[in-house]
């Protein structure tokens, strides 16, 4: 006996969608004109068929269920295509994969027009490399097993989880149906000094405790590699975040760019001469209102 849920990989509970998936998916693998001169995948490409057909109506499935793989003998004849084993399964084909052209391909006979799938394919690239953009090549084989390059750009201010899509470069189609796309998933690597969110930058920049008391300037670094001098002024505390507009990260298919945060780190000695250590004590006792 048959078992059509088997043949598809699905369970028995599976529902028109699920059983539409892993036919698409079949399909495709064990197609003839992907399998040319295969005799087995021929064989294994029509009891898939002969599956869907079954289990793709509702009428059908429920007989099979009841029946088994026998249901057609408990069913009244009457008019109409009977489709078993070794028909022509064009028709279904062209429901789910899309037209269908004049003429026969293969020897099997089957004629419909399948696009190709797309290709994803995941690149990592550094988070420099996502505020200026960037370039990766890409090396695949063509149909006739020949390799071939292509270098695709990646555009400024991609971040993770974001998709390039290059057209009719994935996967070849069938009987004259279009090539799928190529589709790399960026990935941005994390970086030692720079922390990202969105098209913001976060930094950490340490400054001299005097600078922090008496006012001054500190030098912020910025992901292009420039130094900007910021202006600190007096009694600013420890941990201050100072906003620097426009200076973040790059704006996907943008001119403009987000904001750099900058976070003030004290810097405090860690050796005191004992003029120094003089003067501190001095300073203690006037701040709590002691005489020097």
């Amino acid at each position: 006996m048959k078992d059509y849920y088997q043949i598809l990989g699905v369970s028995h509970s599976a529902s028109e969608q699920e059983i539409k998936q892993a036919y698409r998916k079949l399909a495709r693998k064990y197609h003839p004109d992907i399998n040319p001169g295969d005799a087995q995948a021929e064989a294994h490409f029509k009891q898939i068929n002969e599956a869907y057909e079954t289990l793709s109506d509702k009428e059908k499935r429920e007989k099979y269920d009841r029946f088994g793989s026998d249901w057609k003998r408990y069913e009244q004849a009457g008019p109409g295509v009977d489709y078993g084993a070794n028909a022509d399964f064009s028709d279904f084909f062209e429901s789910i994969f899309g037209n269908r052209r004049t003429g026969r391909a293969g020897g099997a006979g089957f004629n419909t027009r399948m696009n190709g799938q797309d290709v994803e394919q995941p690149v990592d690239i550094t988070l420099e490399e996502a505020f200026t953009g960037t370039q990766r090549s890409v090396q695949f084989s063509t149909p006739n097993g020949n390799p071939r390059t292509i270098t695709v750009k990646i555009p400024a201010g991609s971040d993770t989880g974001g998709r390039v899509r290059v057209a009719g470069e994935g996967a070849p189609g069938m009987n004259g149906g279009a090539r799928g796309d190529l589709i790399l998933q960026v990935r941005v690597l994390p970086h030692h000094r720079f922390e990202r969110k969105g098209s913001d930058l976060y930094v950490t920049v340490e400054v001299g405790m005097y600078t922090l008391l008496l006012g001054g300037q500190a030098a912020v670094p910025t992901l292009s590699g420039k130094t900007i001098t910021m202006t600190i002024p007096p009694h600013t505390q420890n941990g201050r975040t100072f906003r620097l507009a426009g200076q973040g990260m790059s704006v996907l298919h943008s001119h403009h760019h987000g904001d750099l945060y900058a976070k003030v780190q004290a810097i405090l000695p860690t050796k005191l001469s004992n003029r120094e250590r003089e003067l501190f004590e001095e300073l203690r006792q006037i701040a709590e209102g002691q005489p020097a």
